[in-house]
């Protein structure tokens, strides 16, 4: 591939964990990849020395004190890349026309409008922002259709399906039984749910397989992560939400799997590292290098696989449930659930009450159908603010 033809790639959410091992894989292929933009939070420093390396032409932060100080560095360092601070800055760098391919690997519902802006543009927009099919459902995949974009999972999981079912997706509903999660149960699958009150964040985030950032680490401990994930299968693979089945497996070797209507079933295997499903997405249909360690079958020992505790993760239960509810309820669990989250890591709530305000703001929060993003925000800032006067009652 010659220089003329290099993907040009903007990253949004470039100094996270799914950001930052993005950008390795992408530097092993400068022949192949370029960096448009950058995006970060609050990380001036950790993205200063992404644009020295990458040289994008744009980079946004999350404030516009960030992005002043960022400016300033930027010109200290004789570096050409522009700081944009417009409050739809992230949808430009998203939908811009010089953009390939977009990787959203930005936390939470603050990812959806990019991710919408990169789907009208047609990009090819690799998803590793599970709040985006979480919060915007049906309203996601309609303009990832109408915009004729390219949409490919990152989560590791749905890389897995998606490399393990058929090219042809009008074949899907005619020969898939199931789709199987796999979930690593994270560091609290044999702990006793009656000490998990006295779990502290440190301890949560303690993932004993994957580096991950910490409000995902702690949705891994009460598997939440694995409750957005059933949602975001429903959507991206068109199944019912009965075809869905979660399935603990300690060793995160096998990612998932596809059950088939002749009982056969197709696994997708690799070690616990991001950059596979990433180097999958930004290279899919051809295969690249991607610097993950290989799999060593002659030393890997047993592969176990057990059903999930509802006791230690009552959680898990709530995908199916607000999948049956009123459209706009995965909606409201999400922005619960990142309520919630936030207060244990702060210490303001026990691990063991983020499921309660969960529950509580469920309860308390009955969707109207939104049809458009402004009613999707809408709905998150109603869910969020219910959230916090749950967390708030329970507090610790």
């Amino acid at each position: 591939m010659n220089e003329a033809r290099r993907q040009r790639i903007t990253v949004l959410g470039s100094t996270g964990s799914v950001g930052v091992s993005t950008l390795d894989v992408i530097a092993r292929h400068p022949e192949r990849f370029e960096i448009f933009a950058l995006s970060a939070a609050t990380k001036v420093d950790e993205l200063l020395a992404q644009c020295a390396r990458f040289k994008p032409r744009y980079a946004v932060m999350a404030s516009a004190p960030h992005a002043v100080r960022l400016a300033e560095k930027l010109k200290q360092n004789s570096l050409a890349t522009t700081v944009l601070t417009a409050h739809d800055a992230l949808e430009a760098i998203a939908s811009h026309e010089d953009v390939d391919a977009v990787m959203a690997a930005i936390v939470g519902a603050a990812g959806l409008g990019p991710c919408l802006a990169a789907a009208r543009s047609g990009k090819r927009l690799l998803l590793a922002n599970k709040e985006a099919l979480v919060v915007g459902g049906e309203l996601f995949m309609r303009t990832v259709r109408e915009g004729g974009a390219t949409l490919l999972p990152i989560d590791s999981e749905h890389s897995a399906i998606f490399q393990s079912l058929p090219e042809n997706p009008a074949s899907w509903p005619l020969c898939v039984d199931k789709i199987i999660l796999t979930a690593s149960g994270g560091p609290f699958r044999s702990r006793a749910p009656g000490t998990l009150g006295a779990v502290t964040p440190e301890q949560a985030c303690a993932h004993p397989n994957w580096v991950m950032g910490r409000k995902i680490s702690v949705d891994s401990a009460t598997m939440m992560n694995k409750a957005l994930e059933v949602i975001e299968a429903r959507h991206l693979f068109g199944v019912t939400p009965e075809q869905i089945e979660v399935v603990i497996h300690p060793q995160s070797v096998v990612h998932s799997m596809v059950e088939f209507r002749d009982g056969s079933v197709m696994a997708q295997l690799g070690t616990p590292d991001m950059r596979v499903p990433i180097a999958v997405g930004l290279a899919w249909p051809e295969r690249v290098e991607s610097g993950a360690p290989r799999l060593d079958f002659r030393n890997m020992g047993a592969l176990s696989f057990e059903p999930p505790d509802d006791a230690r993760f009552p959680g898990l239960a709530l995908a199916w449930a607000a999948l049956r509810a009123a459209p706009g309820t995965t909606a409201v669990l999400n922005a619960a659930n990142e309520i919630a989250v936030e207060a244990f890591l702060a210490r303001r709530l026990r691990f063991d009450r983020i499921h309660a305000v969960n529950l509580e703001t469920l309860a308390a929060v009955t969707p109207s159908k939104p049809t458009s993003l402004a009613d999707l925000l809408a709905l998150d800032a109603d869910a969020r603010a219910a959230a916090n006067a749950a967390a708030l009652r329970l507090a610790a």
